[in-house]
């Protein structure tokens, strides 16, 4: 899981989130869960669940490592219940943006 953390951090697209000031909660089923915060082109990676997020993600950790390395479709795995939503959904098609895979 932290290879997993760290890869966001390394992808993380600072120009991509100006302006942006969202919590992202991710409910793992084989993890222990986290939470991003962005704010205004600054990440933060914490353990555990946000009193407040603004999407709600979850997931097993190899869907979300499927969806971060191109071989899973976003959409594609939330349409077949391997990723579910809540909270502001459009706002996790953003995630591309700001955690680019190239």
């Amino acid at each position: 899981m932290s290879q997993t953390l760290d890869t966001l951090r390394t992808r993380f697209n600072p120009q991509a989130a100006s302006g942006v000031q969202e919590v992202f909660q991710f409910h793992f089923s084989d993890a222990d869960d986290h939470y991003v915060v962005i704010n205004d082109g600054t990440l933060d990676i914490q353990q555990g669940e946000h009193d407040d997020p603004s999407v709600s993600l979850s997931m097993s950790t190899e869907t979300l490592k499927g969806i971060m390395n191109g071989d899973v479709n976003g959409m594609t795995a939330f349409m077949t219940g391997k990723l579910k939503a809540t909270g502001n959904i459009m706002l996790a098609t953003r995630l591309s943006d700001m955690f680019p895979s190239s």
